[in-house]
C-alpha cells in the first residue's frame, strides 16, 4: 500500500505520527511511506527581490525543519520512508501529490498551525478534502 503522510510539523503531526506507531497493525508492515510537507510560497513582490539560489535554499530550510524531527522519529520506527517538500500552496499541493502519485491513502492531521482558525476542521485539511480523490485518514 502507498501511503502519502503530508506534515507541518505542527502538534497535529506529532498526533498523526504517535497514531500511526501505536497502531501499525492498521497499515500493516509492507507499506511504502512517502512523507510530504508544503512550504507556502513567499509573496511574488517579495520574491523577485531574492536572487533565485537564496529563495530555494529557503524553502529547502524550512522543509528541513519540519522534516527533521519526521525523519529522527521515523528512524526510530523503523519505517521505509521517502521524503519529499515542495512550495506553494499546501491544500493544492497535498490533494495534487495524493491524487497524481496514486497513493492508496493519504494521513493528515485535522489541523495544522492555524487551527485556532477553525474549530471543526482546519482550512488545509477541508480543502484536501474538497479536492482529493485519495482516501484519507485524518488524525484529530
Amino acid at each position: 500500500m502507498k501511503v502519502l503522510l503530508a506534515v507541518d510539523g505542527s502538534a497535529y503531526t506529532k498526533r498523526m505520527l504517535a497514531y500511526l506507531a501505536a497502531h501499525s497493525e492498521l497499515l500493516g508492515a509492507g507499506c511504502e511511506y512517502t512523507v510530504l510537507t508544503a512550504v507556502p510560497k513567499i509573496p511574488p513582490h517579495a520574491a523577485r527581490n531574492l536572487p533565485s539560489v537564496d529563495l530555494q535554499a529557503y524553502y529547502r530550510d524550512e522543509a528541513e525543519a519540519v522534516l527533521a524531527p519526521v525523519k529522527a522519529f521515523v528512524a526510530q520506527q523503523g519505517w521505509k520512508v521517502a521524503f519529499q517538500h515542495d512550495s506553494g500552496n499546501p491544500a493544492e499541493l497535498i490533494a495534487t501529490t495524493a491524487n497524481e502519485g496514486k497513493f492508496d491513502l493519504l494521513v493528515l492531521g485535522s489541523h495544522g498551525h492555524t487551527a485556532l482558525g477553525n474549530l471543526v476542521m482546519g482550512s488545509v485539511t477541508t480543502r484536501v478534502l474538497a479536492h482529493c480523490t485519495t482516501p484519507m485518514l485524518l488524525i484529530r
